[in-house]
C-alpha cells in the first residue's frame, strides 16, 4: 500500500481556501456599499433644524446595520437565539430604512443592499416576496420624492431587485459549493487518516510475524534442543552424561548469542563474519554430535560463487536449513540426513533430505496449528513465508514413510 503524497491535498485546500474569501469579499463589499450611500445621504441633507434629523436617521441606520454584524459574529449559524434575534434585526432595519426614505430621496438606493439582506435572511420565496414588496416601497418613494421621473422611477428599482436575486442566487450556490468542497477535503483528510493508521497496523502485523518466525527459528529450536540433550543427559550411562551435558552447554551459549543478535536487529550470529557455507558447516557438525544423525553436507565446490548471495537471502537459507533439521531431529525418527547447497547460473538453492516417517504436507499447511506446541506446523509456515518475503519459492515434497524433501530456490544476481 502506498503512501499518501501530501501534493494530493494541497490544491483541495487551496481552492477551498480561495473559495471561503468569497463570501467575505461579498460581505465586506456590501458594507462598504451601505457605509458610502449613507454619506451621500448625509452629504445632501439639507441645512436646517430638519437635517439634524436627517442625520440622525443615518446614524440609527448604519448602527443598527452593525449592530446585525455583530450579532452574526457573537453566535453560531444554527442557533436558535441567532434566528430570533436575526428576525428582530431585520425589523428594526427595515423599519430604519422605511422612516430614512421618508427624510431623504437618497435613501431609496439603500433598498439594493437590503434586497441582499432579504434574501441571505428569508431564503425561498419568502426572500423573494420581501424584494418584492421593497421594491413597490421604492417605487412608490421615488414617485413621492421625483414625480417626474416616470418610467425610470420604476425601472431603477425593479432592475436593483432582479440583480440582487441573481446575484443572492449566485451567492447562494457558492455557498453550497463551498460546504461541497469542505466535506470533500474533510473526507479526503479522514481517508488519508485511515490509509495511515491500515498501514500503520499492516506494518505492526508484518513486524509481529516476523518476529515470530526469528523466536521460533532460533530461540524456540534451540531450547528444544537444549531440552532434548538434558534428557539424553539424564538417560545416558554415567560416562556419557557429561559429553551430554556439555553438548547442551554449548547449545545453550549458541542459542545465547543468536538471542542477543536478534535483539540487535543484526545479521544472525551464526552468519557473522562467516557467511551461509560456515553457518550450514556449524550446523551440520552440532546436529551429527547432538542427535546420532548421519548428516552429509554438500557444498559448492568453489565458495566464491557465495559471495554475491545477499545477506537476507544468507539469513533465509539459514533459517530453511535451520527449521527442515529441526523438524527432522524432533518429529521424522530418520537416520540419514542430507543438506546440500547449490549455486546454479542465477539461482541458489538448499536442499534438506531426510528419510524419517514423512507427514502429510497439504494437511500440516491447510489446517491451523491444533495445539500452541504444534511447532513442526508453525515452523513450516513461518519458513514459507520468509522465503515468500524474500522473492523466493520453498517446495516440501513428503509422505508417510516416504522421508521429507524441503527445497529453498532464490533468485540471485551473478
Amino acid at each position: 500500500m502506498g503512501r499518501t503524497q501530501p501534493v494530493a491535498t494541497a490544491e483541495p485546500d487551496r481552492a477551498g481556501s480561495s473559495l471561503s474569501r468569497i463570501p467575505v469579499a461579498l460581505a465586506v463589499a456590501l458594507h462598504v456599499l451601505v457605509v458610502a450611500l449613507c454619506l451621500v445621504i448625509a452629504v445632501n441633507a439639507p441645512t436646517g433644524g430638519f437635517a439634524a434629523v436627517e442625520l440622525g436617521v443615518v446614524a440609527v441606520f448604519l448602527a443598527v446595520w452593525f449592530t446585525g454584524v455583530a450579532l452574526a459574529r457573537a453566535r453560531p449559524a444554527g442557533d436558535a437565539r441567532r434566528s430570533a434575534a436575526a428576525r428582530v434585526w431585520l425589523g428594526a432595519l427595515t423599519a430604519a430604512w422605511l422612516v430614512l426614505i421618508v427624510v431623504s430621496q437618497e435613501a431609496i438606493y439603500l433598498a439594493f443592499p437590503l434586497f441582499f439582506v432579504l434574501l441571505q435572511l428569508l431564503p425561498g420565496l419568502r426572500g423573494v416576496l420581501a424584494v418584492a414588496a421593497a421594491t413597490v416601497v421604492a417605487v412608490v418613494a421615488f414617485a413621492r420624492h421625483r414625480p417626474d421621473a416616470g418610467f425610470a422611477g420604476v425601472l431603477g428599482p425593479v432592475i436593483g431587485a432582479a440583480v440582487a436575486v441573481v446575484i443572492a442566487n449566485a451567492y447562494r450556490a457558492l455557498l453550497t459549493e463551498i460546504a461541497e468542497r469542505q466535506q470533500l477535503i474533510e473526507d479526503l483528510t479522514a481517508t488519508r487518516a485511515a490509509l495511515v493508521e491500515a498501514e500503520r497496523s499492516a506494518g505492526v502485523e508484518a513486524e509481529r510475524a516476523r518476529l515470530a518466525r526469528e523466536i521460533h527459528d532460533t530461540v524456540s529450536q534451540s531450547l528444544s534442543s537444549i531440552i532434548m540433550l538434558l534428557h539424553a543427559a539424564d538417560r545416558a550411562p554415567e560416562s556419557a552424561r557429561a559429553e551430554r551435558v556439555g553438548q547442551a552447554r554449548q547449545a545453550a551459549q549458541d542459542a545465547l548469542a543468536e538471542t542477543r543478535q536478534f535483539i540487535a536487529e543484526l545479521q544472525p550470529a551464526a552468519l557473522h563474519g562467516r557467511g551461509v557455507a560456515t553457518a550450514l558447516t556449524r550446523l551440520a557438525d552440532r546436529t551429527r554430535a547432538q542427535s546420532g544423525l548421519a548428516v552429509t553436507l554438500t557444498l559448492p565446490p568453489d565458495l566464491d560463487d557465495l559471495a554475491a548471495v545477499p545477506t537476507p537471502v544468507e539469513v533465509g537459507l539459514l533459517r530453511v536449513a535451520q527449521n527442515a533439521v529441526a523438524n527432522v531431529v524432533q518429529h521424522a525418527w530418520a537416520s540419514r540426513l542430507d543438506i546440500t547447497l547449490s549455486r546454479l547460473e542465477g539461482q541458489i538453492v538448499l536442499d534438506v533430505v531426510d528419510d524419517g516417517v514423512g507427514f502429510d504436507v497439504d494437511a500440516v499447511f491447510r489446517a491451523e496449528p491444533a495445539q500452541p506446541d504444534d511447532r513442526m506446523s508453525f515452523g513450516l509456515r513461518g519458513v514459507r513465508d520468509r522465503v515468500a518475503a524474500l522473492g523466493g519459492d520453498l517446495i516440501v515434497e513428503s509422505g508417510p514413510g516416504e522421508g521429507t524433501s524441503v527445497v529453498a530456490l532464490f533468485e540471485v544476481d551473478r
